[in-house]
């Protein structure tokens, strides 16, 4: 994994967690429930946002390996599991 996208990932989920802290205080102190939700929307929303990155990263080094050293189908089967794994959501 390339250093700067390991370090922002790293960075991003640091974010989340107190992100996620805060939500449980939310839920914890009985909130009013739009301030929660608008809470929950904004973490799925990071999370996604380092799934984005991490499947760039994925896509631009492990997969183009993975083609070029005859491995294509192995990629291609990762790169549709990730898909229908992201269209349940």
């Amino acid at each position: 994994m390339n250093k700067t996208v390991k370090s922002r990932a790293v960075r991003r989920l640091k974010i989340i967690e107190g992100q996620v802290r805060g939500l449980e205080k939310l839920v914890e102190n009985d909130a009013y429930c739009i301030d929660i939700i608008t809470q929950s929307s904004a973490v799925r929303q990071a999370l996604s946002a380092v799934e984005d990155a991490m499947l760039e990263n994925h896509l631009s080094t492990c997969a183009v390996d993975q083609m070029r050293g005859g491995s294509q189908a192995k990629a291609v089967r990762e790169i549709l599991s990730v898909y229908k794994i992201s269209k349940k959501k």
